[in-house]
């Protein structure tokens, strides 16, 4: 899938096995490396390149300095050792210090540095004798009284209560008091967000991405294994909703070890993996010990075949190679270190189970599975994820639609963002159908208005802009899917529906490949994959057939790969009703030969039955209660 050579000129992990403890302690040594040159000579400041956050540069520095801690805790922790840990120690005393030169300045309310602060609890629980104990008397004196004053400030509503949840248990194991009323407010509100069968909100919305796992279950886990005795019954359901989460998150994870690529901060990369890691570290057996292993490490492994870094082998923003076009606002050069969240199991000892365990292969899965609480339907083609989405409420943080709404997203191929305002003549709109009236400006699914899921199909009622309503049935036919739409408009649209993006590798040299167009279906076949999109007539009135083509988008907008090609259909609708219908399909080469697609067409009654059946995925009138 990888088309760029990788080595540890672009990847500090390539080569990696991640089969042992060793392998893991050293892949935390590899990455880390290389910060130890951008640090500033008080050590309080690692600036890591030139591009910005919405935040102050203080804070990015303070990122690139303290986000290397979730992986240093639990490797100094685990018995491991670092060679530079003593200028990250440094760092910390001077940057805390308000007469230093290199001061981060103090957390004030909703602030990045509160953020940070929870990577220094983190490091005070695991590693106090490293990162407390190794501080002069006034760095601790100024280190603890910076942290005490993040705990009076207000987080953001949403995982950012548990920051100062990882202060606290860092500042009770090195013995400072501190108010414990605020984190108890911060603990009820976190439990406020649990949705039931293992889920939460990140906050106030329906939001269900990686931030899940990776933010809600990681923290939640930490505090189960750290947190007091006397909080024991918080503690239990904190490993109670990880056991009912883990088995379901495991569909998002294809037989290579690829994660589903969907929502935000995806820079975060391998921070996928620290779900299963901290599993571990609480010593919750939530599947067999074999399968957490083996979920954890294939992850790594896959994380270590894409070229990551910069020259320097400094994690980039991106996702499968550095990229800024897919970054929100809050990705600074330091960011991606959050990464490190995936060695939490380094602070268990060798003969722990989840590193005794053989690594267990990846386990037979139903072809389609339903995920109601998430709202996605999952199949599998070849040991890879599809899954069909609806019911989102994205947040606003950029590329919302394009990274929570689309009709599918992909381990093999991911998604792709719009360049230039959804430049509507030559945008990507994998998996969407995007609509517009002057032939620039495109519109998309960004909500919907009500969305509705059963065992193998979802509905959704949205409209990209006034005057044009549609409904859209998904529906999965491995390794096959369906869409059929039904549109209401009033206004005269273009329209173009893209199937899946797949990596333009042109043979070189050579002639380059070219497209099959026909009738009515379009299709491309790379040396490694084959995507196609077959326009059919829908069991709806006001069929209309429509235009197959296949782009060449501007490069850069896919999260795994530069340059693709997508296949796509196109049509012009006048005002009134109209049904359209794709069979949609992608898949690796070499693999089982694609058949027609099969399943038959639903009727009419069927999908009657779907908008009205099922189970109902509130979107914007949604029940906080």
């Amino acid at each position: 899938m990888q088309h760029l050579p990788v080595s540890k000129t672009n990847n500090p992990l390539a080569g990696n096995p991640f089969a042992t403890r060793a392998d893991a302690q050293r892949a935390v040594s590899d990455l880390c490396r290389p910060l130890l040159g951008a640090m500033s000579t008080g050590c309080a400041r690692v600036t890591l390149a030139a591009t910005g956050a919405h935040f102050h540069i203080s804070a990015a520095d303070l990122e690139g300095l303290v986000r290397p801690f979730w992986g240093l805790a639990p490797l100094l922790a685990g018995g491991g050792s670092f060679e530079g840990i003593g200028k990250f120690v440094e760092g910390l005393q001077h940057g805390s210090d308000p007469d230093h030169p290199e001061y981060w300045g103090p957390v004030t309310n909703r602030d990045q540095r509160m953020v940070e602060s929870a990577a220094i609890g983190y490091a005070l629980a695991l590693a106090p004798e490293v990162f407390w104990d190794g501080m002069t008397d006034r760095g601790r004196d100024c280190l603890r009284d910076w942290l005490l004053n993040s705990l009076q400030q207000t987080p953001a509503p949403n995982n950012w209560n548990f920051f100062h949840v990882l202060v606290s248990l860092g500042l009770t194991r090195v013995g400072v008091e501190h108010d414990l009323s605020i984190i108890e407010g911060n603990l009820d509100r976190l439990e406020s967000w649990a949705m039931g069968n293992g889920w939460y909100r990140d906050g106030s919305q329906r939001q269900a991405d990686h931030y899940i796992p990776f933010a809600m279950h990681f923290y939640g886990l930490i505090y189960a294994q750290y947190g007091p005795e006397a909080d024991a019954a918080r503690r239990d359901r904190f490993r109670e909703r990880a056991r009912f989460f883990a088995p379901q998150i495991a569909h998002w994870y294809g037989a290579d070890g690829s994660a589903l690529p969907y929502g935000r901060s995806l820079t975060y990369r391998f921070a996928h993996a620290g779900f299963w890691g901290t599993l571990a570290l609480a010593g919750e057996e939530a599947l067999p010990w074999g399968e957490i292993r083996g979920l954890w490490a294939r992850n790594l492994r896959w994380w270590s075949e894409r070229p990551i870094v910069d020259p320097r082998g400094v994690l980039t923003i991106g996702y499968g190679y550095p990229q800024l076009n897919m970054a929100e606002r809050y990705n600074s050069p330091g960011s991606p270190y959050w990464a490190m969240k995936a060695f939490a199991p380094l602070a268990l000892p060798e003969d722990h189970p989840f590193w005794a365990a053989d690594e267990a292969a990846p386990q037979p899965r139903p072809r389609v599975v339903s995920l109601p609480e998430p709202g996605m339907v999952k199949y599998e083609t070849q040991g890879d994820v599809t899954v069909l989405a609806g019911g989102q409420q994205s947040p606003t943080f950029g590329r919302t639609a394009e990274k929570y709404n689309k009709f599918a997203y992909s381990t093999r191929y991911g998604f792709s963002v719009e360049t230039e305002g959804r430049a509507f003549g030559n945008g990507p709109f994998d998996n969407m159908l995007a609509f517009s009236e002057d032939g620039e400006l495109a519109m998309v699914r960004c909500r919907e208005s009500m969305a509705r899921i059963g065992e193998d199909w979802i509905y959704s009622a949205w409209s990209p802009m006034s005057e044009v309503e549609v409904e859209t049935w998904l529906l999965a036919r491995p390794p096959w899917h369906l869409r059929l739409h039904r549109i209401r408009t009033a206004r005269r649209v273009q329209t173009v529906e893209g199937g899946f993006a797949v990596c333009r590798d042109d043979p070189t040299p050579g002639p380059a490949l070219e497209p099959e167009v026909t009738d009515r279906l379009a299709r491309i076949v790379t040396a490694r994959d084959t995507s196609c999109v077959v326009d059919v007539a829908a069991p709806l009135p006001g069929q209309t057939h429509r235009l197959p083509r296949v782009v060449s988008p501007e490069p850069n907008t896919n999260v795994m790969h530069p340059r693709t090609w997508v296949p796509q259909l196109t049509v012009d609708l006048e005002p009134g009703k109209w049904s359209l219908g794709a069979w949609v399909y992608a898949g690796r080469n070499g693999g089982d030969p694609v058949s027609e697609p099969v399943g038959g067409m639903p009727s009419m009654d069927d999908l009657d039955a779907m908008r009205n059946g099922g189970v109902v995925i509130r979107v914007w009138d949604l029940d906080q209660s």
